[in-house]
């Protein structure tokens, strides 16, 4: 367990040098409630790269054996935790985007795609030309 990354996961990685190369600028560092992978400050939108395991992917998501009641209660509490973030966020006035680690792994380019149209439609209206 003590070998298990919060941040800087390989998906991470992935997705921010991918999001760098389109010209999107982010910060990795906000003190903003459930410390967001991803922070883009100009368009007031964060995001957050969610392990499969961790926070109970319905794609990939197979229930442990061992000490099965620990780990259905600390799945389902980082679940219902997501959804508070999510919401508490969201009423702050950010546009919150999730993404799945499957995503990254399995079509980079149109995730990245999908993201920057996302993330650009956040653009202050002053600022669009």
């Amino acid at each position: 367990m003590s070998r298990i990354r919060s941040s800087d996961t390989s998906p991470e990685l992935l997705l921010r040098k991918s999001l760098w190369q389109v010209g999107l600028r982010y910060r990795l560092k906000a003190k903003l409630l459930g410390r967001p992978d991803l922070v883009f400050p100009q368009y007031k939108t964060v995001i957050f790269v969610d392990g499969c395991y961790w926070h109970g992917c319905p794609k990939h998501l197979t229930w442990p054996k061992n000490n099965a009641a620990f780990w259905r209660a600390k799945i389902l509490e980082n679940k219902l935790r997501d959804a508070t973030v999510t919401r508490t966020l969201k009423r702050d006035g950010w546009t919150v985007i999730r993404v799945w680690e499957h995503e990254i792994r399995q079509d980079l380019v149109r995730c990245v795609s999908r993201l920057a149209k996302k993330i650009r439609a956040g653009l202050p209206a002053k600022d669009m030309q």
